[in-house]
């Protein structure tokens, strides 16, 4: 037996017992599911991280997949979400620019 403890996607356990397995799961609280969704997104995001570079686009498409979750549980639509995206990106910039900021004098 092997113990996970961990947000899956919805379709594992199906996938899990097509391979002749059992999966133990339960259905989370939304405060639950809301917990284990930052953590999954941290989880994601170390998977990101520690990927050579050929598994980077699918690690990127999971973390996504992890923030699209988190903004349903919100409430927050994905066009609002790239409302909020755009107007930063307008108000601050984007990183096209590859600016590195060293330090800021004080004087």
């Amino acid at each position: 037996m092997t113990n996970y403890n961990k947000l899956v996607r919805d379709k594992i356990p199906q996938i899990i017992e097509a391979n002749g397995k059992k999966a133990v799961y339960k259905v989370l609280s939304d405060a639950e599911h809301a917990v284990m969704l930052n953590k999954k997104l941290h989880e994601e995001f170390l998977e990101y991280t520690n990927a050579n570079e050929e598994d980077k686009v699918e690690e990127l498409a999971d973390l996504v997949e992890v923030v699209y979750a988190i903004l349903e549980s919100k409430g927050v639509s994905f066009e609002e979400f790239e409302k909020v995206r755009l107007a930063k990106r307008e108000e601050r910039g984007g990183f096209k620019e590859k600016l590195f900021l060293i330090n800021v004098d004080e004087k």
